[in-house]
């Protein structure tokens, strides 16, 4: 018995050494990444990070873009409105459709954006440039609203326009 605990234990024993010499062997082939390696892979990263971030800021000046065009047909609308709405009969003629090229108007949104209000009548539409004569019967109105301080960029595209004909009423 004695003698069969001695040889449990001597097999125990080379176990536990054999089991140490395989992990020393084994790690002696696991070497890690080294300095260089891990900053390549930060240089690669930053570099996406980079695409990324620029990616947001051409989608954040887009849509504010899209925003002041947005504001800025509802400011055309408006004014479109306001023109339709004149009175341009054969006994009278709102001021509004006068002949000539108006002095600008500014407009205000809520949000702070001020856009230019330029409007044209032009009375003999079938003629070149602006004609300014009160006895026709049909009138050509130009409109177009800008923002009246454009960032740099895809806002500088905003202009809106719309060209209406109003014929004389009875």
């Amino acid at each position: 018995m004695k003698y069969l605990n001695i040889l449990r234990k001597k097999i125990a024993l080379k176990m536990i050494f054999n089991c140490s010499a395989a992990i020393k062997k084994g790690s002696e082939k696991q070497a890690g990444f080294s300095l260089v390696e891990v900053i390549i892979a930060l240089l690669i990263l930053l570099v996406v990070l980079l695409g990324v971030f620029a990616t947001f800021v051409y989608a954040i000046n887009y849509n504010s873009g899209n925003n002041a065009r947005s504001q800025g047909l509802t400011v055309l609308q408006k004014q479109a409105e306001r023109m339709r709405s004149a009175k341009y009969t054969p006994t009278f003629t709102d001021p509004d459709l006068a002949g000539g090229v108006k002095a600008a108007v500014p407009a205000n949104t809520l949000d702070g954006n001020q856009f230019k209000i330029d409007v044209t009548v032009d009375d003999d539409p079938f003629t070149d440039g602006v004609q300014i004569n009160n006895s026709t019967t049909m009138k050509e109105v130009l409109i177009k609203v800008t923002l009246a301080s454009p960032t740099p960029g895809w806002q500088t595209a905003v202009p809106t326009t719309i060209v209406m004909r109003r014929v004389r009423a009875n």
